[in-house]
């Protein structure tokens, strides 16, 4: 156990310094009001979330703490992990870049709307945290784990992958930047990717997964898709 919280601390730690660097070195100040704001917005409830985890359940953290790249067990999804941990660095870095050049013109409402955005979506990883120990940060299927159909799953089946959508459109614009979106594109076509391929996996190797699948349309939008 002390073992795991040991690990946690020092991936939150070396999360913050990349998030540090992400920001103010493409911005090249420190002055910039929205890069603080965005960073405490996202990493204050992320490891909120992480300490609740810990507490509460130490199964969910230590899956969640094999995570990345090297931790998958396909190689194509090595190569979407690689991706997806590239843009969500630059989701940072490139609208940063942005606010130094001065591209984007964001009101500053948006600036917030983009802040609550991003609090919305650690707010639905909060509850997929409270009701699926099982969700794991790679494809897999853990000894003992059955189809969760309660909290968000009953609405959509992929609530993880919406919030972290949510969080991920809402950091450019918490950064003031219009041409940092950009950047969700691939990040989006990731998603859609991985989430197809955990639904072929589950659905061979989760008793009731298909089911639940028919039960439930929607991926990752209610009434969209």
């Amino acid at each position: 156990m002390k073992d795991l919280h040991r690990k946690a601390i020092i991936s939150t730690a070396a999360t913050l310094v990349v998030l540090l660097a992400a920001v103010f070195l493409p911005a090249w100040t420190f002055h910039y009001w929205q890069g603080w704001l965005c960073l405490a917005t996202f990493f204050i409830p992320a490891s909120a979330i992480s300490v609740w985890m810990a507490r509460n359940d130490p199964a969910l953290l230590a899956r969640r703490m094999q995570a990345g790249p090297t931790a998958e067990k396909k190689a194509a999804m090595r190569v979407a992990q690689s991706i997806a941990s590239a843009a969500f660095v630059a989701d940072f870095s490139v609208s940063a870049f942005d606010h130094r050049l001065g591209w984007s013109h964001v009101p500053i409402a948006v600036v917030f709307a983009g802040d609550i955005m991003m609090l919305a979506g650690l707010a639905i990883s909060f509850e997929v945290a409270r009701v699926n120990t099982y969700a794991s940060a790679i494809i897999e299927v853990a000894e003992g784990q059955k189809v969760i159909s309660t909290g968000p799953y009953a609405r959509i089946r992929h609530p993880l992958y919406s919030g972290a959508s949510i969080v991920l459109f809402g950091i450019p614009l918490a950064l003031g930047s219009w041409w940092g979106m950009l950047v969700n594109l691939p990040m989006t076509a990731v998603i859609v990717w991985r989430l197809l391929d955990e639904e072929r996996f589950l659905g061979n190797e989760l008793p009731g997964y298909r089911e639940y699948c028919k039960k439930v349309r929607w991926r990752l939008i209610p009434y969209v898709w």
